[in-house]
């Protein structure tokens, strides 16, 4: 990739950019000017936007492209107080070099089509107060520096020669080394002609679970938090929205010599673009976004078709995909004690089966198909003390959303670690439940989430797979590893909780909720909220509420989508699919779905209001409309009364001995539906 508009007299010492700073302010106006050719101060552009999640750097639809027609693109979603300032080309048109923001730049979605599109426009520097890991880990690979030093604004407007170790200072050597050679592939074709990265010899000491992991994954006696290696992965995963880039990458750099390091190791899916078709809004499809999105697949699909890859793909014989990629993984493939690497920040997912999985960027994943193993930065533990037993009705996703309304996780500190659960709490939960907490790790901002194995992981790929695994002494934590902090959450006094929309860390207690929230579309499904556990718990709310005359109320429309396969054949045999009908639920078969604004149960007005069982509600993730989290039975509760509500409070306004619904927002079924 070209280097302009930053110029590197010796890519190793200097580097100057010759471009313009546009300042992210939460002033939309302060924006236009710039963009209008005005070149502002700090002082001038006033409160910075914080929290820019990678949505608004590049919404959901962006990135149907995945080549450089996205420098046309970059924060096309930004939010000033309600106003989109930037437009089409925008950015690109105005020569900017640098981007200044405030905190948490780049949460969210581990897509690397959001520092690629600033790359295609002419960003070759991002300033922020602080990054979020996977965003900056991303820009590393690509090349793109990133500082929290706002004294460098200065000495770029002075076009000085910026010194490369300005942006590698506190890195670790292995990091310093791909910042300095300009991104992973160029330290890849260092290491084919012999580069090492230098010994860091460690003997044995205390190490967490996570550790011990990383430690064998890289050859080693030991690790220690802060020290970079290249750790052997086991698995290996993609999908449709990011392995076109990935691919794509991997022809630029490779022609058509591509050499894929144990291919039956690396899985690809179809799951975020399934049902596109029957949700972009005409407007999209007036601009041909829909063929766009729908090519990815096609991409994705004669890649595995040359090469022999494992490929879930979409259903022959009806709408709908095999399964979500975390679920299938989940399901059939990782096991206690692996490493696994996924195209998606949700990776964490299989962290409930004792594995260490995270996620990666579209540059690393095309690199690691070729070595077979990824650059890991040991991370720092947060171990989750989860204490005595869960009252009913509260489950997985309230804990999640009762940890990222704590000031550790909101003030960032939590950002890059692992969570390690543990407590008696824990013992009480599924590993479907559990999936939810590490799963909903990146929404914290986290390395990675981990459990480690126990009876229950037993049982569940002894039920799953019929698999018999034996848990051997080194999975688990040493008694006196250390770790960088430590939560403790009295799990006796927590209760059902909700997300405010806007952002999965505005939590509240549904106790706290002041007024009656009417509820307009109701959803249950994706990675978090599509396993069984969770539709048995939309079963379970459904099946009290037909025996008490109730239904999906008239106002709602209530939304149920498998997380694959293996879970919609479970419901079958279950027998929930004729509950869920009957209750006027709409069924939809496998795939991300609303939860990335791709398919049915998006919202389509602004005035619109969901309650989701997905993990993340930035604005418009999933449609116009405003998004409330809450847990699998609190969003068919909701479904059920027209209103957010728990259900527990559903079944008290009733009361379990009345046969006729007493509040007037509840509906009754015919006596013909009556069970």
């Amino acid at each position: 990739m070209s280097q302009s508009p930053s110029r590197r007299s010796d890519p190793s010492k200097t580097v100057r950019f010759d471009g313009r700073v546009l300042f992210l302010s939460q002033s939309a106006s302060v924006i236009e000017r710039q963009l209008l050719g005005e070149d502002v101060t700090l002082e001038d552009a006033g409160f910075l936007r914080t929290d820019i999640s990678t949505d608004e750097i590049t919404p959901a639809y962006i990135c149907y492209y995945y080549d450089e027609k996205l420098g046309e693109y970059p924060y096309l979603g930004l939010d000033c107080m309600g106003t989109r300032p930037v437009k089409q080309g925008s950015v690109k048109a105005g020569g900017f070099a640098v981007t200044v923001a405030g905190r948490r730049y780049g949460k969210g979605s581990s897509r690397e089509a959001s520092p690629f599109a600033e790359w295609c426009a002419g960003i070759r520097l991002v300033i922020a107060e602080s990054f979020e890991r996977i965003y900056r880990q991303n820009c590393h690979n690509l090349g793109i520096f990133t500082s929290t030093d706002f004294g460098l604004i200065a000495r770029i407007r002075r076009g000085e020669d910026i010194p490369v170790e300005e942006f590698t200072r506190g890195e670790d050597a292995l990091t310093v080394e791909l910042i300095r050679r300009g991104g992973l592939f160029r330290l890849t074709e260092a290491r084919r002609t012999g580069w090492r990265p230098s010994a860091q010899p460690l003997g044995s000491r205390p190490m967490t679970y996570a550790e011990k992991i990383i430690s064998r994954a890289g050859g080693c006696l030991g690790v220690t938090p802060g020290q970079s290696l290249f750790a052997k992965t086991d698995w290996r995963y993609a999908h449709e929205y990011v392995s076109p880039m990935s691919i794509s990458f991997l022809r630029r750099e490779c022609g058509d010599q591509i050499g894929l390091h144990d291919p039956d190791s690396i899985v690809c899916f179809s799951d975020h673009l399934t049902f596109i078709h029957r949700s972009m809004p005409a407007e999209r499809r007036a601009l041909g976004l829909l063929d766009v999105a729908q090519a990815m697949g096609q991409v994705q699909q004669r890649f595995c078709e040359q090469y022999g890859l494992r490929h879930h793909g979409l259903l022959i014989d009806r709408e709908g995909s095999e399964g979500i990629s975390h679920s299938i993984m989940a399901e059939r493939y990782v096991k206690p004690a692996q490493l696994a690497v996924g195209t998606d920040s949700h990776t964490p997912h299989c962290g409930a089966l004792g594995a260490l999985a995270f996620g990666i960027g579209a540059t690393e994943m095309a690199n690691a198909w070729l070595t077979g193993d990824v650059r890991v930065k040991v991370p720092e533990t947060c171990r989750i003390n989860l204490n005595g037993r869960l009252p009913t009705g509260v489950e997985g996703k309230d804990i999640m959303l009762h940890l990222l309304r704590l000031p550790y996780v909101r003030e960032g500190n939590a950002i890059g670690q692992i969570f390690e659960y543990r407590g008696e709490a824990l013992t009480s939960l599924s590993t479907d439940e559990r999936a939810t907490l590490t799963n909903m790790v990146a929404e914290i901002g986290g390395f990675s989430g981990i459990i480690a194995p126990d009876e229950e992981t037993q049982r569940f790929l002894r039920e799953r797979r019929g698999i018999d695994f034996e848990i051997e002494p080194w999975m688990r934590s040493d008694d006196d590893a250390v770790v960088a902090h430590s939560i403790d959450v009295d799990c006796s006094q927590l209760e059902p909780m909700l997300a405010r929309p806007g952002d999965p860390g505005q939590g509240i207690a549904l106790s706290e909720l002041q007024d009656s929230v009417r509820v307009d579309i109701a959803y249950g499904g994706s990675c978090t909220g599509g396993k069984r556990e969770d539709l048995q718990r939309c079963y379970e709310v459904l099946e009290w509420a037909l025996s008490h005359g109730l239904k999906v109320a008239e106002s709602t429309r209530f939304f149920l989508q498998f997380g694959s396969q293996d879970v919609r054949d479970y419901c079958v045999r279950a027998g929930m699919l004729e509950v869920f009908v009957r209750a006027g639920v709409e069924l939809i078969e496998p795939g991300c779905g609303a939860c990335v604004n791709a398919g049915p149960g998006v919202s389509e007005r602004p005035d619109q209001v969901t309650v989701s069982a997905i993990n993340r509600n930035f604005p418009g993730r999933s449609g116009p409309g405003k998004v409330w989290l809450a847990s699998p039975s609190t969003v068919a509760a909701s479904a059920v009364a027209g209103r957010i509500v728990s259900f527990e409070r559903l079944r008290a306004s009733f009361g379990e001995d009345q046969k006729t619904p007493t509040h007037p927002s509840l509906n009754r079924l015919s006596g013909a539906d009556k069970r």
